[in-house]
């Protein structure tokens, strides 16, 4: 802990005032910096950082009223703790200033104890400001190296005869989103996307435990094969009873390239989307899914599978439900209909920019500037 004075700004167009403030926090053993009105108070703030400041109400040029808000609206800024130095007692002037930003009062003329009193009590809440900034920087350093952690868990894009592309965007709380890939041997191809409830790493963790899980194979007595089979299995190990109450949902597929067949099962996930074309140029659009409730929800859960054909040149898109549950700078979600008429109405655009042109396209609808929930999307063209 560094036992430097602690640095403390005092902003006043009375020089006698100044020199009077000045004086009094010296001799407590404070670090005093001065400025002679607003405009020169905000540029010693920003150059200086200081812990606290105390500045005058009525000055010209910019009053303390207009320095407080201009403070407290910096980010870097916010958290030094302001003092409005004024001969104002109203009720209303008091509110004037704490919706301003003010964090505390002093009246004029300035009584010493009192003085010394405030700013001691102000330094305490400027250091209790900085130790929370701290912690949070810390527990958003280590949520990016979760999010990395999981992102390096995940598979690399395929091209082959299938080409897999995917991407990934944690939240800025991280999630529970997860996907897989791989061969089950050299004609049936296993895909996978989940995504758990809630956020953070109560949430990450489980959707690794099942990435290892599947990836390894280690369930006794499972088909792989068989979709509706490796859904009971997860839903059996993975009661929310028994793991803290999260749950998950699960998009789970197995491509028999031979054969051009798909066989899948969900447990209460978006449906994956099938784009196709008829003989006749018509667009097909298939959604694929089966009813059935999350993983862990119920522990007799009953979950079926199902087939389709895949015909040449088809695309298949397998995502979690941050790609379409946007909320729009208008208040409303954008939802899953929406996003089937991007994948549809924007095919070829799609085809010839990747995903970059999606999350593009979402990115620009979104109300702020991170998403709220994990985003996760698969693209598989059949060739």
């Amino acid at each position: 802990m560094s036992n430097a004075p602690s640095k403390i700004l005092v902003i006043d167009d009375d020089l006698t005032a100044r020199l009077v403030l000045k004086k009094m926090l010296e001799e407590q053993g404070y670090e005093v910096v001065t400025a002679n009105d607003g405009i020169e108070g905000v540029k010693q703030a920003q150059q200086l950082r200081p812990a606290l400041i105390i500045c005058d109400w009525m000055m010209p040029r910019m009053d303390g009223i207009e320095v407080c808000r201009y403070i407290k609206g910096e980010p870097e800024l916010a958290t030094i703790f302001f003092i409005l130095l004024t001969a104002r007692d109203g009720v209303e002037d008091r509110v004037q200033g704490l919706d301003s930003g003010a964090d505390d009062f002093l009246s004029k003329p300035v009584e010493s104890s009192e003085l010394k009193a405030r700013v001691r009590a102000g330094l305490r809440l400027h250091r209790v400001y900085q130790d929370l900034q701290d912690q949070k920087r810390i527990l958003e350093c280590e949520l990016a190296e979760a999010a990395e952690y999981v992102r390096s868990l995940l598979p690399l894009p395929l091209d082959r005869k299938i080409k897999i592309d995917t991407r990934f965007v944690p939240s800025r709380h991280l999630g529970g989103d997860c996907f897989d890939y791989y061969w089950l041997d050299p004609d049936y191809l296993a895909i996978y996307l989940l995504d758990v409830s809630g956020h953070g790493l109560g949430a990450a963790l489980p959707s690794i435990s099942v990435l290892n899980l599947l990836r390894s194979q280690s369930m006794d007595g499972v088909n792989f094969y068989q979709p509706n089979h490796v859904l009971t299995a997860l839903n059996e190990a993975f009661q929310m009873d028994f793991q803290n109450d999260k749950y998950f949902t699960i998009w789970y597929g197995v491509y028999n390239q031979a054969r051009r067949q798909l066989i899948y099962s969900s447990a209460g996930h978006p449906p994956a989307i099938l784009i196709s074309e008829s003989p006749d140029k018509t667009l097909q659009i298939s959604q694929l899914k089966t009813v059935s409730l999350p993983i862990g929800m119920m522990p007799d859960t009953k979950f079926v599978n199902q087939r389709c054909t895949v015909e040449d040149h088809s695309t298949l898109y397998i995502f979690s439900d941050g790609v379409y549950e946007i909320h729009q700078t208008d208040g409303e979600v954008w939802g899953l209909d929406a996003f089937i008429q991007l994948l549809a109405k924007h095919r070829d655009t799609i085809h010839q920019h990747g995903l970059n042109y999606i999350l593009d396209y979402v990115k620009s609808l979104n109300s702020k500037e991170v998403f709220e929930d994990d985003l996760s999307l698969l693209q598989i063209q059949f060739s």
